[in-house]
């Protein structure tokens, strides 16, 4: 890996990043594919024509429903899905959080019930590399809790120590996979991921502690779970100042197009979230005037594209009334075209921040830009 940051805005960052599967610019949205396909019908041909960068793939879910060792099999997740240019595999630690009735966390890892077939798994650091590996992705996560944000500070303090001990693990074992002859990609990175809910004090600890790992990148997670706007915002004022500027820096899970602008400015490079595919899937895009409900009557008779001047696919072909007409009618046709003009939607919005951010007016395009979308036209 290369990563090489060309310019500088403020603190927003504009870099690139090169790896065995293409070079990466940054600041970048991945587009989530869960289980290596993006909610409603949407292709890897899709995903080149509307510009997406890198993909983003769940080791949890890849592991429960198909298999990893199946994957292997067919040369990785690339072959499989017929994917050529970076995957980012997120670690399952999430579902530590999220499955919280269904998983019980110990020293050496977490025992899952599936939530697929109720079957007990176990998944720990050295677990979740396997299948990383398996799935041979650009990008591994390390294993991790999130702790609830808000959770006892002494509860949250204890899972960010184990979650430092399972990042050396991880590392380790990560080292010992890249070595070995018949490892599908043996250039496999690995980011670590700092957490510590909204308490400053061990945020900026656990930054301090993994940077000395180096570590081919960072996350910062454990936001966007329930705390504020301005919580996170602080959060990323506290610590993405203790984390390495010569490498990559993600913030995960994260989020509206509001949420980017403004961690952008604070030094992030990589995002990821869902709200794009499943506001789509639900009528709900995106344009530079606000948030249309497609499924709102006054769209009845509406001959205008989602967005005047917009490129994405469904822009280009069909009016408000004909996808409102399908999204009532329930066609896969509406949902397919509205997540493509959403992802279209934010993977151009990075483009603009690139650009942007290059030729030094990154506050005036941040300002116009929310200033813009402020309206809502529901």
């Amino acid at each position: 890996m290369e990563y090489k940051v060309i310019t500088k805005d403020g603190r927003a960052k504009r870099a690139e990043m090169k790896t065995v599967h293409g070079t990466i610019q940054t600041p970048v949205f991945m587009n989530v594919g869960t289980v290596g396909a993006i909610k409603g019908a949407v292709s890897t041909d899709d995903l080149r024509q509307i510009g997406t960068q890198v993909e983003l793939s769940n080791t949890y879910h890849l592991h429960v429903r198909t298999g990893d060792k199946l994957i292997r099999e067919f040369g990785g997740l690339h072959r499989f899905m017929n994917w050529d240019r970076p995957i980012l595999t997120d670690s399952g630690g999430f579902q530590v959080f999220s499955l919280t009735s269904l998983r019980k966390i110990k020293e050496e890892g977490v025992y899952f019930n599936s939530h697929i077939d109720g079957r007990k798994i176990f998944m720990g650091p050295e677990e979740s590399m396997q299948i990383q590996s398996n799935l041979g992705s650009t990008i591994a996560m390390a294993f991790d809790e999130c702790p609830p944000s808000h959770a006892d500070e002494q509860y949250i303090r204890n899972s960010v120590e184990r979650t430092t001990r399972w990042l050396a693990r991880c590392k380790e074992e990560m080292d010992r996979l890249n070595a070995l002859p018949d490892t599908i990609n043996r250039e496999q990175l690995l980011f670590g991921i700092n957490q510590g809910g909204v308490v400053d004090s061990i945020r900026t600890w656990h930054a301090d502690v993994i940077r000395e790992m180096d570590l081919d990148g960072y996350a910062v997670g454990g936001l966007a779970v329930g705390e504020s706007h301005e919580e996170m915002y602080h959060v990323l004022d506290v610590t993405v100042p203790h984390l390495p500027e010569e490498k990559p820096v993600y913030l995960m899970g994260v989020g509206t197009p509001a949420n980017i602008l403004e961690a952008v400015d604070r030094g992030v490079d990589f995002f990821d979230c869902v709200y794009p595919s499943r506001n789509g899937r639900h009528g709900h895009v995106y344009t530079n005037h606000g948030k249309l409900n497609l499924f709102n009557r006054k769209y009845e008779l509406d001959a205008r594209p989602i967005e005047e001047g917009c490129g994405c696919p469904a822009c280009r072909s069909y009016s408000r009334a004909y996808i409102r007409h399908l999204l009532k009618a329930k066609e896969m046709l509406g949902m397919r075209l509205c997540t493509l003009h959403n992802l279209y939607f934010y993977n151009t919005m990075m483009e603009e921040i690139r650009d942007a951010i290059e030729e030094h007016r990154y506050a005036d395009y941040k300002m116009r830009k929310l200033a813009g979308m402020e309206g809502s036209q529901e």
